[in-house]
């Protein structure tokens, strides 16, 4: 993709033999695009982050949760509690907090549950909304570029007194770097916005549907 957009650009301003490197095109697209470099170093910050969150949280909810009921049947609370202790994953953590209430009313256990799901909610989503802002922030800092690169061209042939096409196409071609720059990165971005979202939404209504499991089994072993 980035050579197509780099050969792409070449031939808009000086045909065959104009061959431009990243440096070339970063160069010549202006003061803009040092907002479009951090914008993308910034995301892919992100982005890896949200990687190794998730491959934390690889633990199935469901299946974590049976294993727990498992485990407190047969050896009891503490050998559940130490099982909830050594795994680092949200789900692990917040039937840790429920079972750390064992014995209790119920509002007692779900205020804890609940509090303990906010938080790792909280840790699931965190830096997404930058991800998604980025992913927006990126095309509209290639445009304003453009349109700061063109009037810098017209401004530039306003002073010269005539109108050179091959100047004014080169301007135009330079202004449009930004452009194709900002699209260059909005468009991972959005892709790693949807596909991290679409997992952390799966992996929460898991995880609540788990943690309720838990809560009336609680409730349940109380009752017997």
């Amino acid at each position: 993709m980035t050579n197509l957009i780099v050969y792409i650009i070449s031939q808009a301003e000086g045909g065959q033999g104009a061959i431009w490197t990243l440096v070339d095109l970063f160069r010549k697209g202006g003061g803009m695009m040092w907002l479009l470099l951090a914008v993308a170093v910034l995301s892919l910050a992100i982005i890896i982050e949200r990687l190794y969150t998730l491959f934390k949280i690889r633990t199935n909810p469901k299946k974590f949760v049976e294993r727990l009921i498992d485990t407190i049947e047969d050896a009891g609370v503490d050998e559940g509690i130490a099982l909830c202790s050594s795994h680092a994953s949200s789900v692990a953590k917040i039937c840790l907090a429920g079972l750390e209430k064992a014995g209790k009313s119920r509002d007692v256990i779900e205020e804890a549950i609940a509090e303990k799901s906010a938080s790792e909610l909280a840790f699931l989503d965190r830096g997404m909304i930058y991800l998604g802002s980025f992913a927006t922030i990126a095309p509209i800092l290639g445009f304003l570029g453009t349109v700061t690169g063109m009037i810098k061209a017209f401004n530039a042939v306003a002073q010269m007194g005539e109108v050179e096409p091959t100047y004014v196409a080169a301007g135009i071609s330079e202004a449009l770097i930004t452009t194709a720059t900002g699209l260059l990165i909005a468009a991972p971005v959005a892709l790693a916005h949807a596909f991290f979202s679409s997992r952390i939404n799966a992996y929460t209504r898991d995880m609540e549907e788990s943690a309720n499991m838990l809560l009336e089994y609680l409730l349940e072993k109380q009752r017997v």
